[in-house]
């Protein structure tokens, strides 16, 4: 956002008339009236507006002065009530006259009254956080917007972290009769303690005990949508991977992924005297070579 003492090309110390008289001759030099068509002269009469929007009120150039708003009128601190506010409805209340009042000295009363300048209002961002589960199973968030009103928002199903959700027009107001902005909503997923996501799939690591891994057996595992029974079929080593189909992100739209369940074999803590003696005992007659059968052999 440019600094409005920059777009008007006044110093940070200018008066109220220096402000109003910068933004007059600006105003006219920049007016869609007076440039038709050309979308680069209507993008800087906007920031011209915008600038005046908020050093033309002496109660928001204090606050912009003090750090408390943004340059485009908008409370510091972005997401909450009162984030994203602006400076109004249109372009009344400014000091030292309302723009209505300046474009009918510079375009004559008839004129201002008949030829109104149609804008659409400015987007307005906000960032949401949401957790892992709420993000894949979708939720319903209620957002403080700009100007204190409050809105449900739907994140869906599968929501991806950093993915923009648009809520048309109800960002800044428009002028004379223009549409609304729209508003933004990032939404920042955070991180789960055991699920990972990549697309549509989850995965999950989950350990089992020495007799799981070398006898088998059925297992509680979690699944975002719940526990489910899971079979470990014997012999399973450390590191193999299950899948759970069905079980993963399930979008509004698109392909329904799986869950992977990764086995971890843990030990006991402390070992007993009767395991330590029976692993003695069988490695001698049954002990194997693993390293070498994973290359660790030949670095």
């Amino acid at each position: 956002m440019k600094d409005p003492y920059d777009v008007l090309g006044v110093k940070r110390n200018a008066s109220a008339e220096e402000i109003k008289q910068a933004y007059r001759r600006l105003a006219k030099e920049f007016h869609p009236d007076l440039n038709p068509d050309d979308p680069i002269v209507e993008q800087r009469f906007k920031e011209i507006s915008q600038a005046y929007g908020v050093l033309g009120d002496k109660e928001k150039r204090a606050q912009f002065d003090n750090g408390e708003i943004n340059a485009d009128g908008s409370t510091r601190g972005g997401f909450g009530a009162g984030a994203g506010r602006g400076f109004g409805g249109g372009f009344g209340g400014f000091e030292g006259g309302t723009a209505e009042d300046i474009f009918s000295d510079l375009f004559g009363r008839g004129r201002a009254r008949t030829r109104t300048v149609r804008m659409k209002g400015k987007d307005v961002n906000y960032a949401l956080q949401v957790s892992f589960l709420d993000a894949a199973r979708g939720t319903t968030r209620r957002v403080s917007l700009y100007d204190g009103k409050n809105l449900d928002v739907r994140i869906p199903p599968g929501t991806d972290d950093g993915q923009t959700l648009r809520l048309r027009h109800q960002g800044m107001p428009g002028m004379g009769g223009g549409e609304a902005g729209d508003a933004f909503v990032e939404v920042q997923v955070n991180p789960h303690k055991f699920f990972e996501r990549d697309g549509n799939d989850v995965f999950v690591t989950v350990p089992i005990t020495l007799a799981e891994a070398v006898l088998g057996g059925k297992i509680t595992v979690p699944t975002i949508h719940g526990n489910v029974s899971l079979t470990v079929p014997a012999g399973s080593n450390a590191g193999a991977t299950l899948r759970l189909r069905g079980k993963g992100i399930s979008p509004r739209a698109g392909i329904e992924g799986d869950q992977f369940v990764k086995l971890s074999v843990v030990l006991p803590d402390k070992p007993d005297k009767a395991l330590v003696d029976f692993v003695k005992d069988w490695s001698k007659d049954y002990d194997y070579e693993v390293r070498k059968r994973a290359g660790l052999d030949k670095p």
